[in-house]
């Protein structure tokens, strides 16, 4: 199992960017689908984007479309979520996640991260 740990969160106001990162220990990074998770103070944990093992392919939730981009380095075991022109009901727990299929629901994802904060002030 890859081990992953987050971080970039912070406070921010609205409007601004933020890059969070997610580092995975172990050489087996890269065979994974890689996602983003959020979970914001009493709601449900929620799908933000996957990108595949080799990078090739994308899918998000609409309501981060257009605004959040996700990417990674396999060489560096490392993948990434840009987030630009943030508001504040993005604020939550991010979690990165690794998995057997690039999919919303979080069933095949096995490793998860221990999330990191991110805020956004109005």
């Amino acid at each position: 199992q890859v081990q992953l740990e987050e971080s970039g969160g912070g406070l921010v106001q609205a409007g601004d960017s933020l890059r969070l990162s997610c580092v995975g220990s172990g050489r087996l990074f890269g065979s994974y689908a890689m996602a983003w998770f959020r979970q914001a103070p009493g709601k449900e944990r929620e799908f933000v984007g996957v990108i595949s093992y080799s990078g090739g392919d994308t899918k998000y939730a609409d309501f981060v479309k257009g605004r959040f981009a996700i990417s990674r380095d396999n060489a560096k075991d490392t993948g990434y979520l840009q987030m630009n022109s943030l508001k504040p009901e993005d604020t939550a727990v991010y979690y990165c996640a690794l998995g057997t299929r690039a999919v919303s629901d979080p069933g095949p994802y096995g490793s998860w991260g221990q999330g990191t904060q991110v805020t956004v002030s109005s």
